[in-house]
C-alpha cells in the first residue's frame, strides 16, 4: 500500500488500535479497500469481527477521511463500552450509532471545522450547497479551493460536502443555538398508544410556529438565504434528539433537502421522510414535482410515511394564502403537503 497508509498505521498503534489523539494531519483519503484492511487489523488482534455492512457504513459515513475512519473505529470498538466484548460482531447499526455519537459530541477535529463556517468565504461556498441551487454564484475560485483544502467539500466533478458525517454536522452546527432555545418538548408529540411520533401534529405545530415567529428567528441566522430550511431542521432536531436520528440529503442542483427521520419506539423503528422545497415558480408544479421526489426518497429509504414542505417566500402573498395542508397520492402512497 501507499506511503501515506504506512504512515497512518504508525499513528494508530498503542492503547487502542484506533488511537486518534495524534495530531490530525490532512492526509490523503482512504479507499474502501484500505478501510477494510485497517479494520481487519483489529479483528486479527482481538478476534472481533465487522460485518460487510459495517465496512460499507464506515465508508459511506467517512468517505475515507482518515480522522473519521479512525474515530468511527475507536468509537465502535472502545468508547461504546458494551462493544468491548470481542464476541460481539460489529454491525451496520453499531457503526451508524458510532457516527451519531461523533456528530453529537463534536470532537475537536469536527469543532475546528465548524468554527470555519462563520468565515464569509466559507459561507459563499457552503450556503448554495445547503440551498440546492445550481451554482455558487458568489464564490470565487480561491474560495472554493480554500474550502476544499479545509476538507469540508469535495469536487468530483460537482462540489459536494465531503462526507455524510460533515453533511450532518454542518446544518446542526448552524442551527444549534436556535434548537436549544426553542420552547418545544418531545413529549408533546409522542403517541401514548405505541410511543411513535405524531408527525401530523408535529408539522401542524411547526406551521403555526413558522407563521408567528419565522421572521424573528431568521434574523438570527448567519446563513440567511438557507434560513427557512435550517429553521425546520432545528425544530425537528429539537424533538428527535431524545430518541432518534435525522439523516440529510442535500447538494448543488438538487433544489430540495430530503430528511429521513428514524425514531426508535422500543424494538420498533418509525421511518419518516420530510422533503423541503422552496417555491420558485408555479405552486402546483412545485407540489407535483415535490410529491414525486418525496415518494422516490420514501421508496429508496423504505419509509412508510412522507411529508412535503413548500416554503413560499413571496412578500406579496398573505400568510392566509401561504398556509395550507393537503393529502396527495403517488404510486399508492399518501404524502402530506404542507405550505408555509
Amino acid at each position: 500500500l501507499s506511503h501515506s497508509f504506512q504512515f497512518r498505521k504508525t499513528i494508530i498503534t498503542g492503547g487502542s488500535a484506533f488511537n486518534i489523539k495524534a495530531k490530525s494531519l490532512r492526509l490523503g483519503d482512504f479507499t474502501k479497500a484500505e478501510i477494510i484492511t485497517l479494520y481487519q487489523q483489529h479483528t486479527h488482534t482481538t478476534g472481533q469481527f465487522f460485518t460487510n455492512a459495517a465496512f460499507e457504513a464506515a465508508w459511506l459515513l467517512s468517505d475515507g477521511q482518515p480522522w473519521l475512519v479512525n474515530a468511527l473505529a475507536n468509537e465502535v470498538t472502545y468508547e461504546m463500552k458494551e462493544m468491548r466484548d470481542p464476541k460481539i460482531k460489529i454491525t451496520e447499526d453499531h457503526m451508524q450509532a458510532a457516527g451519531q455519537n461523533l456528530i453529537r459530541r463534536r470532537e475537536t477535529h469536527i469543532d475546528q471545522l465548524v468554527d470555519k463556517l462563520a468565515e464569509e468565504r466559507v459561507q459563499k461556498v457552503i450556503e448554495p450547497i445547503l440551498l440546492g441551487i445550481d451554482t455558487p454564484e458568489k464564490a470565487k475560485e480561491d474560495d472554493i479551493l480554500y474550502v476544499r483544502d479545509l476538507g469540508l467539500i469535495k469536487i468530483d466533478p460537482k462540489m459536494r460536502i465531503a462526507n455524510k458525517i460533515y453533511q450532518e454536522v454542518i446544518p446542526r452546527a448552524l442551527t444549534f443555538s436556535t434548537q436549544v432555545t426553542m420552547s418545544q418538548e418531545t413529549s408533546w408529540y409522542i403517541r401514548e398508544s405505541d410511543g411513535s411520533i405524531d408527525f401530523h401534529k408535529l408539522m401542524q405545530a411547526f406551521q403555526d410556529f413558522f407563521r408567528k415567529h419565522s421572521e424573528k428567528w431568521q434574523d438570527g441566522f448567519q446563513y440567511r438565504e438557507a434560513s427557512v430550511q435550517l429553521l425546520l431542521q432545528a425544530f425537528l432536531q429539537r424533538i428527535i434528539n431524545n430518541g432518534g436520528y435525522i439523516f440529510r440529503e442535500y447538494g448543488l442542483g438538487r433544489k430540495r433537502t430530503d430528511l429521513l427521520i428514524i425514531w426508535h419506539k422500543g424494538k420498533q423503528k418509525q421511518e419518516v421522510v420530510v422533503e423541503l422545497k422552496i417555491r420558485r415558480s408555479n405552486t402546483q408544479k412545485t407540489i407535483q414535482k415535490g410529491v414525486q421526489q418525496t415518494w422516490k426518497y420514501m421508496d429508496k429509504c423504505g419509509a412508510s410515511e412522507g411529508h412535503l414542505v413548500i416554503f413560499d417566500q413571496r412578500k406579496s402573498k398573505s400568510w392566509k394564502d401561504k398556509i395550507f395542508m393537503r393529502k396527495e397520492q403517488w404510486n399508492g402512497s399518501e404524502i402530506m403537503v404542507w405550505g408555509m
